[in-house]
């Protein structure tokens, strides 16, 4: 078990396991051993934004494949396998993770729950055989459930050394017997041991004496009870930043430069405008913003400062400031972009992006606006405000964000993001800026454009390379399959440039374009056409 405290405890939680290791083979120890010790050591490794199943089920997929490894190299250990029954306490709720005979239960209120099921075949002779285990098979399928935790309730983690040997009844009278784990833990393997119980007779009891903030998302948020401030004047004063310039506001956000009181450093304010106190899917979504910026830690994009519900009086963001101005303010101020200039922006976008999608973080809106170039010549991207990372809050509320004209063709029909969606955008991005032209035209909002092949950007600007053309044309390919991967491919192939250029993409066949409906219509009226020659054939 692993019982952190302060913001490990906030985002991670505290995780118990129990494995017990498959009897008869030699490697059932280790396969125990190391399937629970990898697994409290990297769940806290992996990054922040992963969903708790998402981070347990990596982690338990790695100890899986690391076991069969183990067992092809070393013959003694062929079969070495393990039960795990896990479970993670976090805020007001609680994940399970189970695979195995191992059985979690739940003492609610008196009443006790099994919350696992024991994966073994369903025969009296071979209740004992398991159908799943860690390292029992290359496909391993992990049961994930979770639910809301109580004050008062008591889980139990047990081997089936434990729950094998004593009656149902007896474990839900012991659980409910002492206030102390340790001494219900204690009572159970003592009655099991008594009862003639020769198998592995492990427990772990935990009790909840009070739960954490209302809800995850909630809580990762902190800020969640803060109101939204006065629209500020250059010149006023929000707790210890002084407003210097408004660079920034739209319908839905304020952006402002604001300085610190005390260390006279520069930073950018983020908030809300006044109108959307009441709007809670507006002040959650940017909450949720500042969250998934605290979790990147990247020169390609701005850094949050943290900042505690009780360091600040209103819900509001700082980031770091960086004297500059946006790819879009450039292009509506004359700058000419060149094809080395554009070839080094698409590096570092790309760089951007693969740092977002390692943490499965998509931004959703990648455009010229939201990239700014800093007087140091660095770039960043900017604006998680529609960015989803799984659980995002502003899905409900905006469930395919984003700006037309850089809106992968796939968005407008399944409204589902992805990788390659945002590598679309980027593609479009360097599109624009070198012609200030769109691959599919200009996108209107609200309408459902059509897409047929994209114009070559040489059309408008005959100076650039093919090998620059060619990725560009691959980035934003209608077909999303017909795209780079991911974000690092790209990125590689923007590296090597013209030393290894890719292959020109191939023109869509006029069949594949045209519609099934479309090819319908034209075999009737084919049909028609042929019926009208046949009776003019037999009246001349």
């Amino acid at each position: 078990m692993v019982t952190p405290t302060g913001a490990t405890l906030n985002l991670k939680g505290a995780i118990f396991a129990v494995a017990d290791g498959v009897s008869g083979n030699a490697g059932g120890r280790e396969a125990a051993e190391m399937t629970v010790r990898s697994l409290l050591t990297d769940f806290y490794a992996t990054p922040d934004t992963w969903e708790i199943p998402v981070a347990l089920d990596k982690v338990i997929i790695a100890a899986n494949r690391w076991l069969l490894a183990q067992a092809l190299q070393h013959r003694e250990m062929a079969g070495m396998a393990t039960t795990l029954s896990l479970l993670v306490l976090r805020g007001q709720r609680y994940y399970s993770g189970h695979v195995g005979d191992s059985r979690l239960y739940r003492l609610r209120a008196g009443q006790l729950e099994l919350l696992t099921t024991d994966h073994v075949w369903d025969r009296p002779d071979m209740r004992h055989v398991l159908k799943r285990a860690v390292g029992l098979d290359q496909q391993l399928s992990v049961d994930y459930a979770e639910g809301s935790t109580q004050a008062g309730d008591i889980y139990a983690l047990m081997t089936d050394g434990v729950w094998g040997t004593l009656e149902q009844s007896l474990i839900h009278h012991t659980m409910g017997l002492y206030d102390n784990p340790q001494k219900i833990c204690d009572e159970l393997t003592r009655l099991a041991l008594a009862a003639g119980g020769s198998d592995n007779a492990t427990v772990i009891t935990v009790r909840v004496m009070e739960t954490g903030d209302e809800t995850l998302t909630d809580f990762l948020a902190e800020g969640r009870q803060l109101t939204l401030p006065p629209k500020l004047k250059v010149g006023d004063h929000l707790d210890n930043f002084e407003v210097l310039e408004i660079l920034h506001q739209s319908r839905a956000s304020l952006v402002y430069k604001v300085k610190h009181r005390q260390s006279a450093q520069l930073w950018v304010l983020k908030t809300l405008q006044p109108i959307l106190e009441e709007d809670r899917l507006s002040c959650q979504a940017l909450l949720n913003e500042e969250w998934l910026a605290k979790r990147i830690m990247s020169q390609y994009l701005p850094q949050v400062l943290p900042l505690d519900a009780e360091q600040r009086s209103k819900l509001y963001y700082v980031m770091s400031w960086h004297e500059g101005a946006t790819l879009q303010h450039r292009l509506e101020h004359g700058h000419h972009f060149t094809t080395a200039g554009i070839t080094r922006i698409g590096i570092d976008i790309l760089r951007g992006l693969g740092a977002l999608h390692r943490l499965h973080i998509l931004h959703r809106d990648i455009k010229p606006a939201n990239l700014h170039m800093g007087k140091d010549n660095r770039l960043r991207i900017l604006d998680l405000g529609v960015a989803s990372s799984g659980n995002n809050l502003q899905e409900e509320a905006m469930p395919n964000p984003g700006t037309p004209s850089f809106m992968a063709p796939e968005l407008f029909e399944t409204g589902q993001a992805s990788t390659r969606s945002d590598i679309y955008a980027a593609g479009v991005t360097l599109y624009y800026l070198l012609t200030r032209k769109y691959p599919y035209g200009e996108i209107e909002p609200f309408q459902h454009p059509r897409f047929g092949e994209p114009a070559a950007p040489t059309r408008y600007r005959p100076d650039i390379p093919g090998w620059l053309e060619n990725i560009i044309l691959k980035a934003v390919a209608r077909n999303p399959a017909l795209r780079f991967e991911t974000a690092e491919e790209m990125l590689l192939a923007l590296e090597l440039g013209e030393t290894r250029p890719i292959l020109p993409m191939q023109r869509t066949p006029l069949i594949s374009r045209a519609g099934l409906q479309q090819w319908q219509w034209l075999a009737v009226c084919s049909m028609l056409v042929n019926l009208v020659l046949i009776y003019l054939l037999f009246i001349s």
